[in-house]
C-alpha cells in the first residue's frame, strides 16, 4: 500500500509508485523524517490522505536552482518551509556564532540549511519555475509574517512574504489552510483569488474592500520608530484570536500585507486524524549511512497530547504560532499510538513524553475559549491565576495511568515540562504525587527562569514565592513516597528587564539551592515573541513603559558568569559584577560568599612564564647564579 511507504524524495521513488508527475512539492530545510513531530511529514501525509501525489525535496543544494527540479514542475504548487526550526536560530548561537552541528541534518552535519532558508528556497523555485504557485509556511514563515526585528542583522526586516515573493503565507500549524488551498488549486481556482482563508497572509495593492480591519504602523514607520514597533507588536499580539480577531493590515511601501484572523482550532476528531496517519516513524533510508537524523532521538518515542499554550511567557512565540487555545487528542488516539510504539523493533520500554508545549495543560483554560477565544488583555496565569481558570489534571492523569499499564511499557516520562503554578492551584494532590512516583527518573526539570521580581514580571512568570512553595511540596511528596529525587531548574540570563543587580539575586538563589548549572540559557531575541519586541524597542508593549535591556556583550557575559560563579574561569567576570553592583559582601570566605577575595594563582605557571621571559632576554637566572656562587665559595 502507498501509505506504507515513505513519501518520495526522488523521481525514481515517485516512478516506483507509478507517478509520472507530482501534484505538490514540499521543500524543507530538514532531512525527511516520517514522524508526526516533523511538520513536513505531517502535512505530506495529510495531503496524501486527501488523494494528492506529494514529493519532498529535503535540504536541497541551495547553490543550484536545478535542485528544485527533482520531480519536474508540480501540477499545482510548491509548498516551502525552513523545517521544524527558524534557520537563523538553527544556524547561530545567542552570541551569533555558527553552531557546530544541525540535529535536523543527516549525522548532525552542519551547513545543509542556508541562512534565511525560506527566502533562499523561494528564489530557487522562482528561478526554476517562474509561473508555478508558491506557498510558504512553517515556523520561519509564521513568525516573520509581519515586519519583524531580526537579531542577526540587528534591524527590522519586512514581512517574509514581501521578501520571498510567494503568493500566500500560511501561519500557525496550517493543516486547515493547506487543505483548503490545495483542494482549491486542484479545482482550478487561481491562487490570487483565494483570499478568504483564515490563517493566511497575502500582499495586495489596495486595502481590503470590506470587513473590519486594523491598520498597523507601516514597515517603514516601525523601522525608524521603536515606540511604533512596540505598539504594532501589541496590536498584532492582541488580535491572534480565531473567533473575534480582526484582519490586520500593514503597509509595505506601495503594497499592503494582509493577515486574516487565525484558523479555527482543530477539533479532537481532526487532531486524531492527523496523528493516526501511516507514518514510518523513522528517517528515510537514504540517511542510514550518515548515521540517521539526531533530532529523531528526542521525539521517536514521544506522544503529542495537545497543542497550544496559555502560559503567557513573554520569551516564547507559541502564542504567535500555535495560539493560546489548547487543542487535544482523544485518550483512545493517544493509547493507540503508545501501543504502536511498543511494537517498534527498537522500543526499549520507555515512552519519553506524553505532553505538548506544556505537559500538564491538557484542556482549554476555560469554557469561553471554545466560543470567543482567549482574553485580549488578560493572561490565564499572570500576574495571578485567573478565577475562571479550570484547574484539573484528572483527564491527563487517566491517560498516563492507562499508558503506563500497557504491556511492554516500563516507564512513561513527562519531559515537555510542567507548569508548577498550575500544579499548585490543583486542590487534588493526585497528579503531583503520581508525577513523583511514576513519571520521573531521579530528577524533574522545571523552568522558573529567574527569581528577581522585575525580571519575572518582564517574563510573565510567577513570582519567586510560588516556585519556593513548589520546591517545598516536591520534596515533601518525595519524602512521603520514599524517593530521593532532585529538581533541575532552568534559568535564563540577560532577559529584557534583567539588570546586573537582578543577576546577582539569581546567583544568590542558586547558591542557596546548592545548585551548579552545567549550561546557561542566554536570551535569544527570536521573531514573534513579546520579549523580542522589548529587546528591540526598549518598551514593554503591554504597558508601553520603558524597560531596561541588557545589550552590551560584556554585561551579558557577566550575567552568564554569575549563574556559574563556581567555575574558576568566571572569577574575573563575577568579581567585576559584584563590584559594579556594590555587592563586595559576597566576596570573602563566609558561607554566603560567592567567591574568595582573590583569584588563586597558579605559581607554577607564573614561574614558567618568568623563566621563559628571562631565557628570551639572554639574562641568567638569578636563582641559578646565586647557587653557583655559593658552590664556588
Amino acid at each position: 500500500m502507498e501509505g506504507q511507504q515513505f513519501l518520495p524524495l526522488s523521481k525514481k521513488e515517485a516512478l516506483a509508485r507509478g507517478w509520472d508527475e507530482v501534484d505538490f512539492v514540499l521543500v524543507t530545510g530538514d532531512a525527511y523524517v516520517d514522524h508526526p513531530s516533523f511538520g513536513t511529514a505531517l502535512l505530506g501525509r495529510l495531503l496524501e490522505k486527501d488523494g494528492f501525489r506529494v514529493g519532498i525535496i529535503a535540504q536541497p543544494d541551495f547553490t543550484r536552482a536545478d535542485s528544485m527540479k527533482v520531480f519536474g514542475c508540480p501540477k499545482y504548487a510548491f509548498l516551502v518551509g525552513s523545517g521544524n526550526i527558524d534557520s537563523m536560530v538553527n544556524n547561530y548561537t545567542a552570541a551569533k556564532k555558527p553552531r557546530r552541528s544541525d540535529a535536523y541534518a543527516p549525522g548532525g552535519q552542519k551547513g545543509m540549511r542556508p541562512d534565511r532558508a525560506v527566502e533562499v528556497y523561494c528564489r530557487m523555485v522562482r528561478e526554476a519555475y517562474p509561473e508555478v504557485p508558491l506557498l510558504i509556511g512553517g515556523v520561519e514563515a509564521s513568525l516573520r509574517r509581519f515586519a519583524h526585528y531580526d537579531y542577526w542583522d540587528d534591524c527590522v526586516l519586512p514581512s517574509i512574504l514581501a521578501a520571498t515573493g510567494a503568493d500566500i503565507l500560511m501561519y500557525g500549524m496550517s493543516e486547515k489552510q493547506i487543505r483548503h488551498l490545495c483542494h482549491g488549486l486542484a479545482k482550478g481556482w487561481p491562487i490570487h483569488k483565494m483570499r478568504d482563508v483564515q490563517g493566511t497572509c497575502y500582499l495586495s495593492d489596495k486595502l481590503p474592500s470590506k470587513g473590519d480591519y486594523l491598520l498597523l504602523p507601516s514597515f517603514e514607520e516601525v523601522s525608524r520608530n521603536k515606540r511604533a514597533f512596540a505598539e504594532a507588536f501589541q496590536q498584532q499580539n492582541q488580535e491572534q484570536n480565531p473567533f473575534i480577531g480582526k484582519t490586520l493590515v500593514q503597509p509595505h511601501g506601495e503594497q499592503y500585507l494582509v493577515q486574516l484572523p487565525p484558523a479555527k482550532p482543530l477539533s479532537q476528531e481532526e487532531m486524531d486524524e492527523i496523528y493516526q496517519l501511516p507514518y514510518q516513524r523513522t528517517y528515510h533510508p537514504r540517511y542510514e549511512k550518515a548515521g540517521g537524523v539526531p533530532a529523531l532521538l528526542e521525539v521517536e518515542f514521544s506522544i503529542t497530547d495537545h497543542r497550544g499554550c496559555y502560559g503567557g511567557c513573554t520569551f516564547c512565540a507559541i502564542n504567535f504560532h500555535q495560539g493560546r487555545i489548547i487543542q487535544n487528542r482523544s485518550k483512545d488516539s493517544i493509547v493507540a499510538e503508545a501501543k504502536l510504539m511498543t511494537e517498534l523493533p527498537n522500543f526499549k520500554g520507555y515512552i519519553h513524553d506524553v505532553g505538548g508545549p506544556t505537559g500538564n495543560f491538557r484542556k482549554m483554560s476555560c469554557k469561553k475559549q471554545a466560543k470567543v477565544g482567549a482574553c485580549k488583555n488578560r493572561q490565564c496565569l499572570f500576574p495571578d491565576i485567573c478565577p475562571n481558570l479550570e484547574v484539573d489534571h484528572k483527564e491527563y492523569l487517566d491517560i498516563l495511568r492507562t499508558v503506563r499499564k500497557l504491556e511492554k511499557v516500563k516507564k512513561v516520562f513527562i519531559r515537555s515540562g510542567v507548569r508548577f503554578d498550575y500544579m499548585l492551584a490543583d486542590k487534588d494532590p493526585s497528579f503531583f504525587e503520581e508525577l513523583c512516583t511514576y513519571h520521573i527518573s531521579g530528577q524533574l526539570k522545571v523552568a522558573p527562569e529567574h527569581v528577581a521580581p522585575n525580571t519575572l514580571r518582564a517574563m510573565g512568570k510567577p513570582q519567586r514565592h510560588v516556585f519556593d512553595k513548589f520546591v517545598q511540596r516536591y520534596h515533601q511528596f518525595n519524602k512521603r513516597i520514599g524517593k530521593e529525587q532532585y529538581l533541575v531548574p532552568y534559568f535564563m540570563s540577560s532577559h529584557p528587564g534583567c539588570t546586573l543587580e537582578d543577576a546577582v539575586i539569581l546567583a544568590e538563589y542558586i547558591r542557596d539551592m546548592g545548585y551548579n548549572p552545567e549550561q546557561v540559557q542566554d536570551f535569544i531575541p527570536t521573531p514573534g515573541s513579546l520579549a523580542t519586541a522589548m529587546y528591540y524597542s526598549g518598551y514593554d508593549p503591554r504597558t508601553m513603559e520603558p524597560i531596561y535591556v541588557p545589550r552590551d556583550p560584556h554585561e551579558k557575559a557577566m550575567q552568564r558568569a554569575l549563574m556559574q560563579y563556581r567555575n574558576p574561569q568566571n572569577y574575573d567576570l563575577v568579581a567585576e559584577a559584584l563590584q559594579k553592583t556594590g555587592r563586595e559582601d559576597l566576596i570573602g570566605f563566609g558561607p554566603k560568599c560567592l567567591i574568595k577575595p582573590q583569584k588563586p594563582k597558579n605559581e607554577k605557571a607564573k614561574q614558567e612564564k618568568f623563566k621563559n621571559a628571562r631565557a628570551k632576554s639572554g639574562k641568567p637566572d638569578k636563582k641559578k647564579t646565586t647557587t653557583n656562587k655559593k658552590k664556588k665559595r
